[in-house]
């Protein structure tokens, strides 16, 4: 019976509190939802706690959450209510947590303000324009190196005799899988793709002046001696603005924000001590946020 009173007396509370809602229809964050000892509970209190909940329980459908996140909250409460002053660590990491909430909603409305359509554009046609396309080339190669204890001229050799089996039909995938010194051997050679200043300038040179299809002579450099096939090429183009909005978003705010904060730091008065004053090593002492 004690138990069933209880519930109902809950329910008459319950009951008290959202007849105003429901009368003028009108239901914010600010809405009392329980009041412990003077102190209100609101629906934001709610909202957030249901956030910060496991994943397997913010999938729970929100009428059965409800009443369990309303109890967690009371209780926790009628525990804060009972207890003393917060110990330094608590009351640094309330203090933390709202200056970081702060910057954040700072930072969240420079961002509206600074990233909008025309700024956008804007720095897409600073950031893209003029560019010229490029060649990027896709080649492979077989490299011979002349190590110590080789005759002289032997490496060279090895790729002159190389080129010589690939004009007679010998597959070069197969070729570099076998004969290569260099780490793209096992990869049948293959280089991938690449801009002007990716590769040292003789083998860059040479692969500019090959057809597509084509293999070199022997080109030396100081990793060896080179033969080179060209894959294929292509012209670098301009992404669309769609591609990179992230990039642009991204750069935009880190402009803003740093705008602001400079201008927020240059007029403010702050003083601080250097870690020296102070000494790094109290950053490790935990016992100082004991009492």
């Amino acid at each position: 019976m004690a138990f069933k009173h209880t519930i109902s007396a809950t329910c008459v509370a319950l009951f008290a509190l959202s007849a105003p809602m429901q009368a003028d229809g009108h239901v914010s964050a600010d809405t009392v939802v329980a009041t412990v000892n003077g102190t209100d509970i609101t629906l934001a209190h709610m909202i957030v706690l249901k956030q910060r909940l496991p994943a397997q329980y913010q999938s729970l459908p929100s009428d059965v959450l409800f009443d369990g996140i309303l109890d967690q909250l009371v209780q926790q409460t009628v525990l804060g209510q009972s207890g003393g002053d917060l110990s330094p660590g608590s009351l640094a990491t309330l203090e933390n947590e709202e200056r970081a909430l702060r910057a954040s909603e700072l930072i969240q409305a420079i961002t509206d303000t600074a990233i909008t359509d025309e700024a956008l554009e804007a720095a897409y046609a600073e950031t893209y324009a003029g560019i010229t396309p490029e060649t990027e080339y896709n080649a492979s190669h077989i490299l011979f190196t002349q190590e110590d204890g080789m005759e002289e001229g032997a490496a060279l050799a090895e790729a002159l005799e190389a080129v010589a089996d690939l004009n007679d039909g010998a597959e070069f995938a197969l070729l570099a899988q076998e004969r290569s010194d260099g780490p793209s051997g096992p990869n049948g050679g293959q280089l991938g793709w690449f801009g002007a200043g990716a590769m040292v300038p003789p083998f860059e040179v040479a692969v500019a002046s090959m057809d597509v299809g084509s293999i070199s002579e022997p080109v030396q450099t100081q990793f060896g001696w080179h033969v080179i096939r060209l894959n294929e090429t292509r012209l670098t183009q301009v992404p669309p603005l769609e591609a990179v909005r992230g990039d642009l978003v991204t750069q935009l705010r880190q402009v803003a924000v740093e705008a602001r904060v400079a201008e927020l730091t240059d007029s403010a008065e702050i003083s601080r001590k250097t870690a020296e004053e102070i000494g790094p090593a109290l950053l490790d002492d935990l016992s100082l946020l004991e009492n």
